[in-house]
């Protein structure tokens, strides 16, 4: 079983940049399928982005072109690279892993989650 542990969260300008790190301990991370998601108060746990075992990503269209997920597997971690942070960007974000290889933006697709990291955004 994979141990997952989000860092690099914050509070942040609107259009400022942020970078969130994620480690996973107890298994390699090229096991899995890794996702980041986010939940504001008040609102259900939804998709950010996606990196497979390959590399290929997928990004939901409200951070497509701002936020990049990236891994580095011999460090056992992954990246959320965020720029032109908004406002509404503002919530808790968790990173994931999945086990399957099909590409999927359900949370309870993925069945290890880390504790999360906040991120507020003011302008």
């Amino acid at each position: 079983q994979v141990q997952l542990v989000e860092s690099g969260g914050g509070t942040a300008q609107v259009g400022d940049s942020l970078r969130l790190s994620c480690a996973a301990s107890g298994r390699t991370l090229i096991e899995y399928a890794m996702g980041w998601f986010r939940q504001a108060p008040g609102k259900e746990r939804e998709f950010v982005a996606r990196i497979s075992r390959n590399g290929r990503t997928n990004y939901s269209d409200s951070v497509k072109g701002r936020f990049t997920i990236s891994r580095d597997d011999a460090k056992n971690t992954v990246y959320l690279q965020m720029d032109s942070l908004k406002a509404e960007d503002t919530a808790t974000y968790y990173c994931a892993a999945d086990t399957g290889y099909r590409v999927t933006v359900t949370p309870t697709s993925y069945e290890y989650w880390g504790q999360g990291t906040q991120i507020t955004v003011s302008s």
